[in-house]
């Protein structure tokens, strides 16, 4: 049994995350500003993490094995929360996401575009961090997504007073209703009715993870020995043609492509520029990896139930 506290955790693969934690026999803990309760079971503390000292003073003289960040944006954030758990956990588990590969918001190094982009392409222990950004501004924050995690990971790998350790998450898809950016209800509500999917010229393949692989890889990680970032993603990169044809076939209907012209937007999913992610490094330290069009067609069925969101 370990002791382990999750920041956020309150939804989708956070929220399963932490019933997997607590059926593996662990004490739990959940930090979020209140709005969801944890299960039966596990310790609630309410606090914002962006405020360092209500944090400080909810944590109390509390000490874990493992902390989970569910909810890091920003390094801003990262710098509030290594000040607040140094000497209280010997490990720090980061969720983040393939975004920080993406070469629109950065300049990594090229990868060609069949080869599958290894986590040294973006090394947090050099990647430069600007804290007087307006990394208080949810606007900004929103737009700098990525850069934003990025700077993240970088402040904890040189925090130096626990293990740190980042996953790279895919695009997670899976749980109906619980997808809460509704991208997958999106494709599947627009291919029923026969709406066009918008697609680029050429559309390069990304990858996905389902939730509940993404919750038990976290699980995975909050016992495993590895530092630095990992990328998670289950095996089998689709592009947007593969995934619509996947979703037309459970709705009995042809998929309708319109194709965009360079540098307009394209529906969710279709990408002009490669940063597919490789899981090779996850697998040698462990951890297999389902195939993406094994749970691919179940979520698309409970896509079918879901209203896709407003924004998508």
């Amino acid at each position: 049994m370990q002791k382990i506290c999750v920041i956020g955790g309150s939804r989708y693969f956070g929220k399963l995350l932490v019933k997997r934690l607590q059926a593996a026999g662990h004490q739990v803990t959940v930090i979020n500003r209140g709005s969801n309760p944890p299960p039966a079971g596990v310790e609630h503390l309410v606090a914002d993490r962006n405020d360092e000292a209500a944090l400080t003073a909810v944590l109390g003289s509390r000490t874990f094995d493992v902390v989970v960040d569910q909810v890091c944006y920003t390094p801003v954030q990262a710098a509030v929360a290594a000040r607040a758990f140094a000497g209280r956990t010997r490990r720090y588990v980061m969720t983040c996401t393939i975004e920080v590969y993406d070469p629109a918001t950065a300049a990594p190094p090229t990868v060609p575009a069949d080869t599958p982009v290894p986590e040294e392409i973006v090394d947090p222990a050099t990647w430069l961090v600007a804290m007087d950004l307006p990394w208080h501004d949810d606007a900004y924050v929103e737009a700098h997504y990525a850069e934003g995690k990025r700077q993240a990971e970088a402040v904890f790998t040189r925090a130096g007073s626990f293990e740190f350790a980042s996953v790279r998450s895919a695009h997670v898809l899976g749980g109906g209703a619980q997808e809460f950016t509704g991208r997958l209800a999106h494709y599947a509500e627009c291919i029923a009715r026969g709406g066009a999917i918008t697609v680029h010229t050429k559309a390069l393949p990304t990858v996905f993870i389902h939730y509940e692989e993404l919750a038990d890889l976290l699980l995975w990680a909050t016992t495993a020995d590895f530092t630095g970032p990992i990328n998670a993603c289950s095996d089998g990169p689709l592009d947007v043609h593969d995934l619509a044809a996947i979703i037309a076939t459970q709705a009995d209907r042809e998929p309708v492509y319109r194709t965009v012209p360079a540098g307009e937007e394209a529906s969710p999913f279709s990408f002009d520029r490669h940063y597919a992610m490789s899981n090779a490094r996850a697998k040698e330290l462990g951890f297999s990896f389902s195939r993406t069009t094994d749970w691919l067609p179940g979520a698309v069925a409970e896509a079918f139930t879901t209203e896709p969101s407003p924004t998508t």
